[in-house]
């Protein structure tokens, strides 16, 4: 695993998987807009709103997935690098991805947004019409800190932590051929 210090360079294989990993309001949306061309970037909000013309229906969810990983799966059979913008914060969550890259031999790589809960509960709290109740965030925060010993053994090629919003702002994405 690799911590991201100053000025950090993520360097992300293309084409690759890439799943950015952290609780609601770590700045995973704003990193993947920053760093990614949009057709890169598939985020669970975007597919729920496909479905259900509401980001935050979370009945939604198991029929926004259902679409997600099938975009997935048909990106990385064209070799195209992807994004996957989701919590990602439990194994379960995380292994159906992990095994579609597998299948097409492209290498995945782990973005984590280790942020203090403090950072992402304000965050949280002053997200407009998209808030997620305090205690699916703290789930979210527990999942996110066994998610941490649990990725070495995932497969992933490579992990980076990002610990601080200073960090993530100073981070730079660039990419290597594989």
């Amino acid at each position: 695993m690799t911590t991201a210090g100053q000025a950090p360079t993520i360097v992300v294989p293309d084409p690759s998987l890439v799943l950015l990993i952290g609780v609601t309001g770590s700045g995973k949306s704003t990193f993947a807009a920053r760093h990614f061309r949009p057709t890169q970037v598939l985020s669970s909000d975007a597919f729920r709103a496909l479905v259900a013309d509401d980001e935050n229906d979370q009945e939604a969810t198991a029929d926004a997935f259902e679409l997600l990983h099938r975009a997935v799966d048909r990106r990385l059979a064209r070799h195209r690098l992807t994004v996957v913008d989701a919590t990602n914060v439990q194994a379960s969550a995380r292994r159906p991805l992990l095994d579609a890259a597998r299948d097409h031999l492209i290498p995945a790589v782990a973005v984590v947004f280790d942020l203090p809960a403090r950072v992402t509960a304000t965050r949280n709290a002053a997200r407009a019409g998209r808030t997620v109740p305090a205690a699916i965030h703290q789930r979210q925060g527990r999942a996110l800190r066994r998610s941490l010993q649990e990725l070495p053994r995932e497969g992933f090629a490579a992990i980076w932590l990002l610990r601080s919003p200073e960090a993530i702002d100073r981070t730079i994405v660039g990419s290597a051929g594989s």
